[in-house]
């Protein structure tokens, strides 16, 4: 992999972790629309480092509050969201541990992150639109979690997006949009940690070159920011933008796919 591969996939790492739009189609479709190589794991590794460095770096506060409440005073609303938290990661990590092979081959076909870019998108735009939303963090409970939970599960399709799948199931269960949001943000942090460790046992000294390191800053930087917007955006703005640059980006998968097979 050359310098601005690692670069270019870095950006869309950190802006594809945490905006609704699904990082790891665009790390599938990126090198397929460019006929550039497989990055490889220490390359996936160093995306998964760098987003995490973007969440911790923008909720750190958050985490050692929350970690000390659920610690100590799990009844408070503060612990009680630490362990909400820990129960809405289990699905997805026994996802990623039970499929993780699918996810790393068939779920990866060029047609089939392209009909999950457009159907996550319908799901989006539903949850966003349907009814009054009347819970905020605190209003959230074990069962909301949960779900939302099994939703996440759904993540290691690539073209389904973790932020847009449980962003999706929190609109859906009536939690406010800005709620709804920071709520997905302290859930990927567990769960991009678990990631990144499982990998990360298969590094070596050599894989720790110039483009590693610049795809974990790469991606950090650019997920910091794409926190830091969308928790801005979204207090005044639907999720409209991303529902029609799922449909549009998975329409044009589908012609490319059609033209390149046809």
């Amino acid at each position: 992999m050359g310098f601005t591969e690692a670069i270019v996939l870095g950006i869309v790492q950190g802006l594809g972790e945490f905006l609704p739009i699904s990082s790891s189609a665009h790390l599938v479709l990126v090198p397929w629309l460019f006929n550039w190589p497989d990055p490889g794991l220490a390359f996936d590794v160093a995306l998964h480092l760098g987003t995490l460095v973007a969440v911790v770096a923008y909720f750190w506060r958050d985490w050692l509050e929350l970690i000390h409440k659920g610690l100590r005073q799990a009844s408070s609303r503060e612990g009680r969201l630490f362990w909400y938290l820990v129960l809405a990661t289990i699905p997805g990590g026994l996802a990623g541990l039970a499929l993780e092979h699918q996810a790393e081959t068939v779920f990866r076909e060029p047609w089939l992150v392209g009909l999950m870019l457009i159907v996550m998108g319908a799901a989006l735009y539903l949850a966003d639109h349907k009814g009054l939303r009347s819970l905020n963090l605190w209003g959230i409970s074990w069962r909301e979690a949960l779900l939302i939970g099994l939703a996440q599960a759904f993540a290691i399709i690539p073209g389904v997006s973790r932020s847009g799948v449980t962003i999706a199931a929190a609109r859906a269960l009536g939690i406010r949009r800005e709620a709804a949001t920071r709520f997905s943000f302290l859930l990927s942090t567990p769960i991009i940690l678990g990631a990144g460790l499982v990998k990360l046992k298969d590094l070596t000294p050599a894989d720790l070159t110039l483009c590693f390191f610049s795809g974990v800053a790469v991606a950090a930087l650019t997920g910091f920011a794409a926190i830091a917007f969308l928790l801005r955006f979204v207090t005044t703005h639907n999720f409209n933008i991303f529902v029609w640059y799922r449909f549009l980006l998975g329409a044009t998968v589908f012609l490319l796919y059609w033209l390149r097979f046809s």
